[in-house]
């Protein structure tokens, strides 16, 4: 079942990228079906577990907001990272999502980023955390945020940087398919034109409680627990040869201590800055 999902989700993408590609209008509901709720449908489940608000880049993202009273929280997912002291509304487009948010969550709107149903400033702040690289038109998502709010924060990541896969280890050794799966990410620079944004670089702790693709960089044998990869949608986008092959790779090299010869430099960093950036428009 998990193999057959990974097939149909990674089908759903490759028709829309033909389909922008070609130049062909997509609607709302067809993005929803094709880049947003399905994708999240399928790896949702796993989120409670182990997606969870990391104080460290919280802190970061919560300064980066100001004094923002009322404040959009774009790709909204269960609820990570919203203040609590703000009156926040989130936008997000799984239904899996949106029903395993908190009963005292923010209230949520079923939408996605490229068609925002709000008037013009209607917010202080426009926020996304981790969730431009599934948009369907990332640009696009972020200048419908610059439409509807007087300033916009966004933590994403940064591909600009040339051989940028090879910062982490997990891609650089075990998972050389990443990079094919952001192949048509825009750029870093690309988006913060987009919507005027400056950048600023977020650590990622070595004991980070967000379980993002990044986050185990000092703890491998993580990668190696089923419920945390299946909190990361990278391991479907891939697909489940990458990931078996990767997996079986990567436990191959901690058993023999290979791992530990490779990245014996990472034992002396509390953090690491592996690309991950935040935007502030």
């Amino acid at each position: 079942m998990a193999e057959l999902a990974g097939v149909s989700v990674r089908a759903a993408i490759e028709r829309g990228l033909e389909a922008r590609a070609k130049g062909l209008k997509v609607t709302p509901e067809e993005q929803l079906e094709m880049l947003g709720a399905r994708l999240y449908n399928e790896i949702g489940s796993a989120y409670p577990a182990t997606r969870r608000t990391e104080p460290r880049i919280a802190a970061q993202i919560w300064d980066a907001l100001g004094d923002a009273q009322t404040v959009l929280n774009v790709g909204a997912g269960t609820g990570s990272y919203e203040p609590p002291d703000r009156d926040v509304t989130a936008v997000e487009p799984s239904a899996v999502m949106r029903g395993q948010r908190p009963a005292d969550a923010a209230p949520c709107v079923a939408a996605t980023a490229e068609n925002l149903p709000f008037e013009d400033r209607s917010f202080d702040v426009a926020m996304a955390v981790s969730t431009v690289h599934h948009w369907g038109d990332p640009t696009a998502g972020l200048r419908e945020m610059r439409r509807v709010a007087h300033r916009v924060v966004v933590l994403t990541f940064d591909t600009d940087e040339p051989g940028w896969q090879d910062r982490f280890w997990l891609t650089r050794d075990y998972l050389p398919e990443f990079a094919a799966v952001l192949a048509e990410f825009p750029s870093l620079a690309g988006m913060a034109d987009a919507i005027g944004a400056r950048a600023e670089p977020v650590p990622i702790p070595w004991d980070c409680a967000d379980g993002l693709f990044e986050a185990y960089w000092r703890r491998p044998a993580a990668y190696l627990e089923e419920h945390v990869r299946r909190a990361m949608s990278v391991w479907t986008k891939v697909g489940p040869e990458a990931e078996q092959r990767a997996v079986r790779s990567l436990g191959d090299d901690l058993d023999s201590g290979r791992w530990a010869e490779r990245n014996s430099d990472l034992t002396a960093l509390d953090a690491a800055d592996l690309g991950l950036r935040l935007l502030i428009a």
